[in-house]
């Protein structure tokens, strides 16, 4: 069952915990970035392209999560 606590785990706002998180945010969102600019410049323009974008900014978002969240209890 789901807490609320375990809500505001997952749709609050969460800050990187000090410059070591901001950190990291950074060098994930350079990388993945480099991978989007890749696909979107290497590829035609199709549905394909589209999907490979969006599981890039997926996988930013759950990157970021990671990182920022606490940990689950």
């Amino acid at each position: 069952m789901l807490t609320i606590r375990e809500l505001d785990r997952r749709f609050d706002l969460h800050e990187p915990a000090g410059a070591v998180g901001g950190e990291a945010c950074d060098i994930v969102r350079a990388k993945l970035k480099e991978a989007a600019d890749l696909v979107a410049f290497e590829t035609p323009e199709c549905r394909e392209q589209a999907l490979a974008l969006t599981k890039i900014e997926e996988a930013l978002y759950w990157a970021i999560a990671a990182i920022v969240r606490p940990a689950a209890e």
